[in-house]
């Protein structure tokens, strides 16, 4: 993605939180920064529910992004929930010790949530980059410039970049920019590392992302994933995931008619994780009830939710 670098060219390294309203795409730039899959992604908001590193390495430095969940008001039942005030701490705790933040919108719309996640960076003191994501999606380019001076007008951005992270448009000059935030000291992570979390850890967010693929608008909050087995055999993994729900109807939902919609949530994980992993995977899955875990920040933490 960037330029070859002189050998006088002062290596630029640091963590940069990616901060956002839900459903602006901070996971989507993520991947495409790192250039592999660490975050889960779908079309539902608050798909994002850890907080984790993603490790992007370049000629001219490495930009460690802080992968956060959606910042959101506190206003309908569930950012009421222990749910929601996990996440929304987990984000705010993404700003600790980072040198940087990417505020991440959507081109053309700016509301209360935007406004909120732009004050946690400004409050933070640190350098906030801009980013306008979706910019494809657009249908009338002409109003780009008059929106991008209306976002700016009395907010103080060290850069404002137009990009398309689903289609990887506009993301050299970004890396650019972000790196010049970024103090000189050497990469904190080897070049090949892409993520600070586990494979057990991605393996739960790969049968995660296809519930809320799947099922997010049936159930959009009500299931979670914990991997109860994790070996290797030879070449292979072998994978148990237990899929939690909160009553004995969302079970029959994600189990589907015949076991059919299970199956198909397994054989996309399993897909998924062939393609990170590098290597085959056998996966087995379960469904399980646990009555409020959504609301329990004590069956939350049991299923590693900071």
């Amino acid at each position: 993605m960037s330029n070859a670098v002189t050998d006088s060219t002062p290596q630029r390294s640091g963590s940069v939180a990616v901060i956002g309203r839900p459903n602006v795409g901070k996971s989507t730039l993520t991947n495409a920064l790192v250039g592999a899959k660490v975050s889960i992604v779908s079309s539902r908001p608050q798909t994002t529910r850890h907080r984790l590193l993603g490790i992007a390495t370049f000629p001219e430095g490495q930009i460690v992004l802080v992968d956060t969940p959606g910042l959101h008001r506190q206003q309908s039942k569930f950012s009421a929930s222990a749910m929601s005030r996990v996440m929304n701490r987990a984000a705010r705790g993404a700003l600790e010790g980072v040198d940087a933040g990417l505020l991440v919108i959507e081109a053309g719309r700016w509301d209360e949530e935007d406004t909120l996640a732009f004050n946690v960076l400004s409050d933070a003191g640190i350098p906030v980059v801009l980013v306008i994501n979706k910019v494809d999606r657009l249908k009338n380019k002409a109003e780009l410039l008059p929106f991008l001076a209306k976002v700016s007008e009395g907010r103080d951005f060290a850069a404002v970049h137009p990009i398309s992270a689903m289609k990887r448009n506009g993301l050299e000059a970004l890396v650019r920019d972000i790196l010049a935030q970024l103090p000189e000291q050497p990469p904190m992570f080897g070049e090949d590392e892409i993520t600070d979390r586990s494979e057990r850890f991605l393996a739960a967010e790969l049968v995660r992302e296809q519930l809320m693929r799947q099922l997010g608008a049936e159930l959009p909050y009500a299931t979670t994933t914990e991997i109860e087995r994790f070996t290797e055999d030879g070449q292979m993994l072998r994978i148990g995931a237990v899929i939690w729900v909160e009553r004995e109807t969302q079970k029959a939902i994600v189990i589907g008619k015949g076991g059919t919609r299970l199956k198909d949530i397994g054989s996309k994980a399993r897909q998924q994780m062939e393609h990170l992993f590098g290597r085959k995977v056998f996966l087995e899955t379960w469904v399980r009830v646990r009555e409020g875990w959504s609301d329990d920040e004590t069956a939350l933490k049991a299923f590693g939710y900071e």
